[in-house]
């Protein structure tokens, strides 16, 4: 099982970004001790050209956690055919406890990696590299957390066994088991996508107004993240019940099937690029009174706010038209 390609990527994968992010770690405090770019010592100036180098590998690594979610996620739809029960993603995941903790520690890292990226651009737009001691406090917080989720996918691939009976996702997310997603599944479907509907809206006229008046970050970027939020609820509970046309189906995973035009890719990509650039927004507000960013933080911050509607757009655009062309119908 360990030789499937697809899972030798993924470990090679982050067994080097693991490593990369390490190394860049040990660097990443010396960089908050240390630098002082009025000083013109020997370690200042070998601290500037370090970071060239570190920066750049950084985007690189983190680049990858951001795709490798999606590759984990494929890999685990991909692998469901060889084991007895498994009908998807979530019979793969279910066949051992280290499945879906790699699943969240992605999510997580997705997340912060994302969010690394933003400030990391933002710092290399400024000529004295304003938030250099920020984006590299940001590394040591997600380095440990690369590292626990190179573990347990590791753990999670190793204890794959061929001869293991797993569940499949009906029983997964049905009513009688327990768990967060069971709870999510039982949640009401209409009154979810109203409120999930509003969110949109209000993160739209939000995101309009700030590109309209130059004001309202933090509040669009709360927006932004009550939207992600009720999205990753309504991905478990509201949305597949019409991708399926059948309200007792509530599973994320098989709406990555062919049958299903591979629609799950398209909400999942739309929703996490929409929460990471949204919040992005609000976690480079603190820093709009830095002088040799005053002038471009406004614009990198207009151009995350128009990426966010965009994505946000097509992600409830989407959903409205999978309640729209569904057989399904809920009072």
């Amino acid at each position: 099982m360990i030789l499937h390609p697809a899972i030798i990527a993924l470990l090679t994968g982050s067994l080097l970004t693991s490593a990369m992010l390490l190394f860049a770690s040990f660097f990443a405090v010396r960089i908050i001790r240390h630098w002082n770019l009025t000083s013109g010592s020997e370690l200042q100036v070998s601290l500037e050209r370090r970071t060239y180098l570190i920066a750049t590998v950084m985007a690189s690594a983190f680049a990858f956690q951001l795709l490798s979610l999606f590759l984990f996620i494929h890999t685990a739809d991909t692998l469901c055919t060889l084991f007895s029960g498994a009908m998807c993603a979530a019979g793969t995941l279910n066949l051992n406890r280290y499945g879906y903790p790699a699943l969240l520690l992605k999510l997580a890292n997705f997340i912060l990696s994302g969010l690394w990226l933003v400030v990391n651009h933002a710092d290399n737009r400024g000529y004295d590299y304003p938030l250099i001691r920020v984006k590299y406090r940001l590394l040591l917080v997600i380095t440990p957390l690369v590292l626990a989720e190179t573990a347990v996918q590791g753990l999670h691939f190793l204890a794959l066994r061929p001869h293991v009976i797993t569940s499949c996702c009906g029983s997964l997310f049905g009513a009688a088991q327990r768990g967060i997603a069971p709870t999510l599944a039982l949640l009401p479907v209409v009154p979810l996508l109203a409120a999930l509907a509003v969110a949109i809206v209000l993160t739209l006229a939000c995101g309009g107004c700030l590109l309209l008046k130059g004001r309202g970050e933090y509040l669009f970027a709360s927006c932004a993240a009550l939207t992600f939020a009720l999205g990753c609820v309504a991905l478990v509970s509201a949305i597949p019940v019409y991708v399926y046309a059948l309200p007792a189906h509530h599973c994320p995973f098989c709406m990555l099937h062919r049958e299903y035009g591979h629609v799950g890719y398209l909400f999942y990509l739309t929703l996490l690029g929409g929460g990471v650039v949204g919040l992005g927004v609000g976690a480079l507000q603190p820093f709009r009174g830095i002088a040799s960013l005053s002038a471009e933080l406004p614009l990198i911050q207009r151009r995350l706010t128009l990426t966010a509607l965009i994505l946000y757009g097509t992600f409830g655009g989407l959903a409205l038209w999978q309640v729209m062309v569904s057989e399904l119908r809920l009072g």
